[in-house]
């Protein structure tokens, strides 16, 4: 008997992400897994993202009950261990035995018959070991070493995130890394709310806008409306960045796909001439498709190369990121990054910053942000662009979301609560969002 289509499934994911660094999510919503049922994309879903969370606790339980050193396993046998010790040890509905069997067939599969024996014997014995709640782990654990065991990050992450903003606020994001984070949309047209409910979709008031919406129970992803386009997935903080950069008449989006930034702009200022510039080809082509509003322009171009003396009132530089504070939508990121690799983020950032800058109209608005936790990536590099760029300044972040406060758009009850000193910063866990910081800097030039 082969395995199931939800742990192929699962198992092939897996090995492309180990493979070729590709994004978990996005395989899973490609046009390969698409015809999965309901059930088995849910439970692939589950298997997938489950695994990255907790690979390095997968690792330590494999290794405990292994013959051979972890590092002299072939890839493929690997990634079968882990899926089937993650079912074994968190998900209470799958019996030890399917678990080791389907792992087994997989293993098969991969025509690493040679490995069945062994992955079978240490599957065996993972599998008298009683199941745990691995987040009590985490809140329990009371030294940064017992966290980073129990929580499955990185030493080197938590060790720095404790060491910037506390062990009880490095505890609260590594508990929102390690759960699924809750779903937030963006409708442009009200009437799709009484639409969705009528598909089965329920909704809940944006906990840090009003005018977002949060999934209380349903599938989106399965609606019409998400189909074609009228509603989208977008974390509250994300939404909250673009709503930042305020309304205006010539508006520029600097590295604009996936595009739902794009969309809130476009929305906010339907008048007004936004040009939404992407570096990558296919990225802009998937970007041309997804914002259809008459008013935005797409461009294929590096902002860096950006033609012409062209000037914007208001300007986007929501940069490419390490993408550390959506490790619960991205797990996968915390076990290829590396500490060096924030510096040459911060070089590249920087030079992304410096460019748009230059396409600021005076008294115009540039909001530079990222959705990174990284001092390298957020600070550092707004002090390097303003040493270099003496005509502007910080507007106070407090100042702009009082603003949208006073107005009705902030929903959440504390401005002061969202803010870094002078900067936007939503933290996972102390926040309901992913974790966001923006910068909003203004052309002092008359």
């Amino acid at each position: 008997m082969s395995a199931s289509p939800s742990r192929i499934a699962a198992f092939d994911i897996l090995l492309q992400v180990e493979q070729r660094d590709a994004f978990a999510s996005e395989l899973l919503h490609s046009a390969r897994f698409e015809e999965l049922s309901t059930p088995d994309h849910g439970l692939a879903t589950e298997l997938v993202m489950g695994v990255l969370r907790w690979r390095s606790l997968l690792d330590r339980e494999i290794e405990q009950h292994s013959s051979q050193p972890l590092r002299k396993l072939d890839l493929p046998v690997m990634i079968a261990l882990r899926l089937a010790a993650y079912q074994i040890l968190f998900l209470t509905r799958v019996p030890a035995r399917a678990a080791v069997h389907e792992s087994v067939e997989l293993v098969k599969r991969a025509k690493k018959k040679s490995a069945v024996p062994f992955a079978n014997a240490v599957l065996r014995k993972i599998s008298a070991r009683p199941k745990f709640d691995p987040l009590g782990l985490i809140t329990d654990n009371k030294t940064i070493t017992g966290l980073v065991a129990a929580a499955s990050h990185p030493q080197w992450l938590v060790e720095r995130w404790a060491d910037r903003h506390g062990e009880n606020v490095a505890r609260q994001i590594c508990l929102y890394d390690q759960s699924p984070p809750g779903l937030a949309v963006r409708i442009s047209d009200r009437r799709v709310e009484t639409e969705l409910q009528r598909e089965g979709v329920t909704l809940s008031p944006g906990r840090l806008l009003r005018s977002a919406r949060r999934i209380a129970s349903g599938d989106v992803t399965h609606t019409a409306a998400f189909r074609e386009g009228r509603v989208f997935v977008q974390d509250e903080a994300s939404q909250l960045v673009a709503v930042l950069v305020g309304k205006g008449e010539k508006i520029l989006d600097c590295c604009a796909a996936p595009g739902g930034k794009t969309r809130v702009l476009a929305e906010l200022s339907p008048c007004a001439k936004i040009l939404a510039a992407e570096l990558h080809p296919h990225r802009a082509r998937l970007l041309r498709q997804l914002v259809s509003a008459q008013n935005v322009e797409v461009v294929n171009v590096d902002v860096r190369h950006l033609q012409g003396a062209r000037s914007f009132d208001h300007v986007l530089a929501d940069v490419s990121c390490s993408g550390t504070g959506t490790l619960a939508r991205n797990p996968e990121i915390k076990w290829r990054l590396k500490p060096e690799d924030l510096l040459d983020l911060h070089s590249r950032q920087l030079a992304i910053l410096q460019s748009a800058l230059q396409h600021v109209a005076p008294r115009g608005r540039l909001v530079y942000s990222t959705c990174s936790l990284e001092i390298e990536e957020n600070e550092a590099v707004i002090d390097a662009a303003l040493k270099e760029n003496s005509t502007f300044r910080i507007i106070p972040a407090i100042r702009v979301l009082a603003g949208l406060q006073e107005q009705g758009e902030l929903a959440w009850s504390d401005p002061g609560d969202l803010t870094s000193g002078p900067y936007l910063r939503t933290l996972p866990g102390a926040h309901p969002c992913d974790g966001f910081f923006a910068a909003i800097l203004e052309n002092v030039c008359e």
